[in-house]
């Protein structure tokens, strides 16, 4: 049985949808989905999704992209953070690819923004989803700085999500003790060097997602995406590490169970 560790289920593209998706993933033995949270105004529609099916959990956090909205605070992501069936913290982290004629020194806000969830993570002890494009030299940076300024309390913990950074990013974030979840972009005929990051990333650090809509794996490159596609991507990092998919199968949804303490439901 499989699990996506990373959708956007409240999308209206795909929260239009929802019982067929749902289905789609039973037929693909898909069993259960983190729902995804970007902003802090969506947050309640990712909820009631959690609450309303006992395969989905919710994540509350701000994409690092997003502006002029409602800013969280470290007592406000902790508070929310307690309610039934939400299991990280982000999906936060950095992103400098678009600076819109901005500077990295003007990113400030984001880096601010970042030690925020990080800090709602530490204090919970519960793990970030980690997005980081364009930023992994500050984006290791301030993990480092804030696992370092924890002492004896709770250090970060969590995953890199839809990972596209170089090898040496991958064993830093190793190092970290973080998970790597690789997306549909490892079936992409660009993605040689991603696939050679997740032919070295050890299996019992290993998630699968879809970043649902978005990055719909080859054969599906190109349309709606959703979670019932997830297998194509664990096939892949089956077959790149030589493994029977079964196997590949079994062990991301040990490892989600793990990292966010939850017991995927069984279906009979």
């Amino acid at each position: 049985m499989y699990v996506d560790s990373h959708c956007h289920l409240a999308f209206p593209e795909l929260n239009q949808r929802l019982g067929a998706i749902l289905a789609d993933m039973r037929a693909a033995d898909v069993g259960g989905a983190l729902c995804i949270c970007t902003t802090m105004e969506e947050f309640e529609s990712v909820h009631a999704l959690a609450m309303a099916h006992d395969n989905l959990w919710a994540s509350v956090g701000v994409h690092p992209d997003t502006e002029g909205l409602a800013e969280p605070d470290v007592d406000t992501l902790c508070a929310w953070a307690g309610r039934p069936r939400v299991i990280a913290i982000g999906e936060t982290g950095l992103d400098y690819f678009r600076l819109a004629g901005r500077s990295i020194a003007d990113m400030q806000w984001q880096r601010d923004r970042f030690r925020v969830h990080i800090r709602a993570g530490r204090r919970l002890d519960m793990p970030l989803v980690i997005h980081t494009r364009q930023a992994s030299e500050d984006t290791l940076a301030l993990l480092r700085e804030e696992g370092a300024a924890a002492g004896a309390g709770a250090v970060p913990r969590g995953v890199f999500h839809c990972f596209t950074e170089s090898m040496d990013v991958a064993r830093a974030a190793l190092d970290l003790g973080f998970h790597i979840s690789f997306s549909g972009i490892l079936t992409f005929k660009t993605a040689a060097d991603l696939r050679e990051v997740a032919r070295f990333v050890p299996l019992d650090r290993c998630l699968v997602e879809t970043d649902s809509p978005y990055l719909a794996p080859v054969p599906h490159r190109g349309k709606t995406n959703t979670p019932a596609w997830v297998p194509h991507v664990a096939c892949l990092v089956a077959e790149l590490k030589g493994l029977p998919v079964a196997a590949v199968a079994d062990a991301t949804r040990a490892n989600f169970e793990q990292l966010f303490r939850v017991t995927v439901p069984v279906k009979p």
